[in-house]
């Protein structure tokens, strides 16, 4: 875990590490795929990509733009990842509208899972949506919730035991809202060749220890299960003590 005094430095940092692993795809696969998370963390980071959305950062004809999951209410409203992002910086930058591959939320929770999986499946190949096989993205995204979850992976849901399916329809855990969601499963975070976790706060503290440290193994928290076959990124913003 990489800890930062503030929120600035850390998402200087995730800037710097996103455009190296994003440069190293381009050169080596002629594509970055990306999925982004929701919350309000990663908004100074979408912020940074508007106003650097040159050439001089990424060649955006080459990056494909997913979520991680996805509130189930239209595009344009204030709850909607997608709405968070695009306004944050997507539709600023110079990116074909082909490479920015939404979950839809304003229909039925099934029918936008089922929709992602074909999208994913168009664009990684048909493995991508079968039990043997899930999409490998070069960088997933994510955030850490105060009851442990991230994506829109809850405690005690239907996604925290899904190992057959790469998207799912799930629920928030009682007294969170927006309450129908769609999430990307565990077999697709842990596939990524980069997870990158980007958590705000002191309060997150024992939560964040105990799903990235040495405990992580006996952690009753969703996010400890994360744990992918590439590189797996922990930055934390904690602020002065």
């Amino acid at each position: 875990m990489t800890s930062y005094t503030s929120n600035e430095d850390m998402i200087a940092s995730a800037y710097d590490l996103i455009a190296t692993l994003a440069r190293e795809s381009i050169e080596e696969r002629g594509v970055f795929s990306l999925a982004l998370s929701g919350g309000s963390t990663p908004r100074a980071l979408f912020e940074r990509f508007r106003d650097n959305s040159g050439e001089q950062f990424l060649p955006w004809r080459d990056v494909h733009i997913f979520w991680g999951d996805e509130r189930c209410v239209p595009p344009d409203d204030n709850d909607s990842n997608y709405r968070m992002a695009n306004d944050a910086f997507i539709s600023s930058i110079a990116i074909p509208d082909s490479n920015v591959h939404r979950m839809r939320g304003e229909i039925s929770p099934g029918e936008g899972a089922a929709l992602y999986s074909m999208e994913m499946e168009l664009f990684f190949g048909r493995s991508a949506s079968s039990a043997a096989g899930f999409p490998e993205f070069d960088l997933i995204l994510l955030g850490l919730g105060p009851d442990g979850h991230t994506a829109s992976i809850f405690p005690e849901s239907v996604a925290e035991t899904e190992v057959a399916h790469p998207v799912i329809a799930t629920e928030a855990s009682p007294g969170i809202e927006p309450k129908d969601r769609i999430t990307l499963t565990f077999p697709v975070l842990n596939n990524a060749r980069n997870v990158l976790f980007l958590v705000a706060g002191e309060s997150k503290r024992n939560v964040l220890e105990s799903v990235s440290g040495d405990t992580r193994e006996s952690s009753p928290y969703p996010s400890a299960k994360v744990n992918p076959r590439g590189n797996l990124y922990w930055y934390w913003a904690h602020g002065p003590r």
